[in-house]
């Protein structure tokens, strides 16, 4: 059998007063796993559009997207399952987090920003690691391959 070829996705780092927008995307509590918003590109639309879209989804927040900040990867070698992130620089152009927003998908279950001090303490578990330092840094930063862990 031939392996799988790698999914796509985008993500958006999105700094509001310092803090990080993270999205808990598993339905029904089953994890405690935070993550930035984003997912899987749909072929034929741009990363930006794909991107904009998902994050609304998620968040019911416009953005605008900028410049690349993190590339990740992620596996899970049980199933052949490999994912690459691309993370962007985002900035909210319109809306606010709204306790009533419901994403359409219903994946997204928490919506929240964080300090930085909250990820590089530990006091949630969020993927990937590098989200301890690449949103506040200027650059672009590459993450190797990690296990996916649910």
């Amino acid at each position: 059998m031939a392996p799988k070829s790698p999914r796509l996705a985008t993500r958006a780092l999105i700094l509001q007063e310092n803090r990080l927008l993270l999205v808990n995307a598993y339905p029904g509590g089953r994890s405690d796993l935070w993550c930035a918003p984003g997912g899987g590109v749909e072929s034929g639309t741009s990363l930006h559009e794909n991107l904009m879209r998902e994050v609304h989804e998620e968040t019911g927040l416009r953005i605008s997207v900028g410049l690349p900040a993190l590339i990740n990867e992620f596996h899970d070698p049980s199933t052949g399952f490999h994912q690459v992130d691309i993370f962007f620089r985002c900035t909210v152009t319109e809306g606010t987090l709204s306790p009533r927003w419901r994403d359409p998908a219903h994946v997204v279950t928490e919506r929240q920003f964080f300090a930085q001090s909250d990820l590089v303490a530990g006091r949630i578990r969020f993927k990937p690691d590098s989200l301890t330092h690449a949103p506040w840094e200027d650059g672009v930063t590459y993450d190797t391959l990690e296990r996916l862990i649910r």
